[in-house]
């Protein structure tokens, strides 16, 4: 059931949005294309900047110093560079070494029970690379052997089932793109602004093509009874035997998947490997990881990650259990916290949306703190129960601006303001926080993570 906070219209902004100075001239020239836009913002930036003498006349111009009549080229541009590698794991750029997952400090007491955030403010399009996927563990993670791992389906079969991971892989496989997230993803933003960056508030969200069979398949050859089954319990090899229920009707649609495969390759060992559970748009920890039993049951397990973990706290003492689905969510990766705008002039916003319950639709940006909104562009692909990218243009004038991002599914779900969603749900919940993000860009160009009550 979906919470009524998220209810509501969208605003169309004004034309004249954008209407204050040079802002206004350039947002007036859009109008006659996005190629007009762009060619006056960086005219803009531009004016008034010296050109250099020799290049005004003609001449070439030394990249090093020296004489300015002598071009002189670097070293990579006139010298053999290495030869293709003969063996190993290829690596990024030196130069991008700072693109990596991070822990937060303080956040669990052990590395075994911990999270590692993904950078999604340096990220591009919608797939998460394998080596900078966020992480969840609950007991560590495994590298476990492939040829020794079984995989049982029992409970209400008409014979229990031992698959082997060889065995799985020769079924006719499916391949998906899909977002994984946390639960507890933004769960520390829920009372007030806790963290300073989009990879601390949103960072433990994920988009992955995964390649596995559906579960289905693996039920039907166990001879599951499909009619009264109701539910089944998935349950991983890891040390905490993670059990989580999942409704058949899920399975039955045949979007629930065992995976082996994560963007073209096997799965990381820090995603499950050898096999893991693919639940699209439905909590991570349900995605269980080092999967080796599937029972079939008739009613709810109430393992503990699902009675007394992972549930929603409720204003006067009660909570909701199950509420498994990832409701519609969206963030500005780019201006966002910890960022700086070394100038004024164009500026492409972007960001990434998501729904547990489809595809996302619309998504909307404001510049100042909610009271305009613009419509944004979604880039291709738009798929169902996947991350999807947004992008708007933005002229910068160099004075204050909250920069916001509001998406709507194709249910018609409005992602809620922090005052729609604590209306509901309190100031004390964890998990589940779907509500706008906001990004202050101060005069000096840095961007901080508030909140607009």
């Amino acid at each position: 059931m979906q919470d009524e906070y998220g209810s509501g219209r969208l605003i169309k902004a004004p034309e004249n949005f954008l209407s204050r100075g040079d802002v206004a001239t350039v947002w007036a020239e859009s109008k006659r294309g996005r190629r007009d836009f762009l060619r006056n913002a960086f005219a803009a930036a531009a004016a008034g900047a010296a050109v250099p003498a020799a290049l005004a006349q003609g001449n070439p111009v030394p990249v090093d110093g020296g004489d300015p009549n002598i071009l002189t080229l670097p070293a990579h541009s006139v010298g053999l560079g290495q030869g293709v590698a003969s063996e190993g794991y290829g690596k990024p750029s030196k130069y991008e070494s700072n693109v990596q997952r991070r822990q937060s400090p303080g956040l669990t007491q052990t590395t075994q029970a911990s999270v590692s955030f993904a950078p999604l403010q340096s990220l591009f399009g919608i797939v998460t690379p394998s080596g900078l996927h966020f992480e969840r563990h609950h007991q560590g993670w495994w590298d476990i052997d492939p040829s020794k791992h079984r995989l049982m389906v029992n409970g209400m079969v008409k014979a229990s089932k031992v698959f082997t991971v060889d065995e799985i892989m020769r079924l006719p496989a499916v391949s998906r793109f899909h977002f994984i997230e946390c639960g507890a993803n933004t769960a520390v933003d829920w009372g007030n602004v806790a963290v300073p960056t989009v990879q601390y508030t949103h960072g433990m969200v994920s988009c992955s093509e995964f390649s596995g069979v559906p579960l289905i398949t693996l039920l039907e050859l166990a001879g599951a009874d499909l009619k009264n089954g109701k539910f089944v319990l998935a349950e991983g090899a890891d040390g905490s035997s993670m059990t989580r229920t999942i409704p058949m009707e899920l399975i039955k649609s045949g979007e629930v998947f065992v995976a082996y495969g994560q963007n073209g390759e096997m799965l990381r060992p820090e995603q499950g490997y050898p096999l893991r559970l693919i639940v699209p748009g439905v909590q991570g920890v349900s995605w269980v990881k080092y999967l080796r039993r599937i029972e079939v049951g008739d009613q709810p397990y109430a393992a503990k990650d699902e009675a007394i973990h992972y549930i929603d706290l409720q204003p006067g003492g009660q909570h909701r259990q199950y509420t498994g689905i990832q409701e519609c969510k969206s963030v500005v990766t780019t201006p966002s916290g910890g960022q700086v705008l070394l100038d004024q002039g164009f500026y492409n916003i972007t960001g990434l949306a998501w729904s547990g319950r489809g595809k996302v639709t619309r998504v909307d940006v404001s510049v100042d703190g909610g009271r305009n909104w613009r419509t944004a562009r979604l880039q291709t692909p738009v798929l169902t129960k996947a991350l999807t990218r947004f992008n708007i243009d933005w002229v910068w004038d160099g004075k204050p601006a909250i920069i916001q991002s509001r998406a709507m599914d194709e249910t018609g779900f409005v992602q809620p303001t922090y005052k729609q969603l604590r209306d509901v749900r309190g100031t004390r919940s964890i998990y589940h926080n779907n509500a706008i993000q906001s990004w202050l860009v101060q005069e000096s160009g840095e961007v901080k993570n508030v909140q607009i009550s």
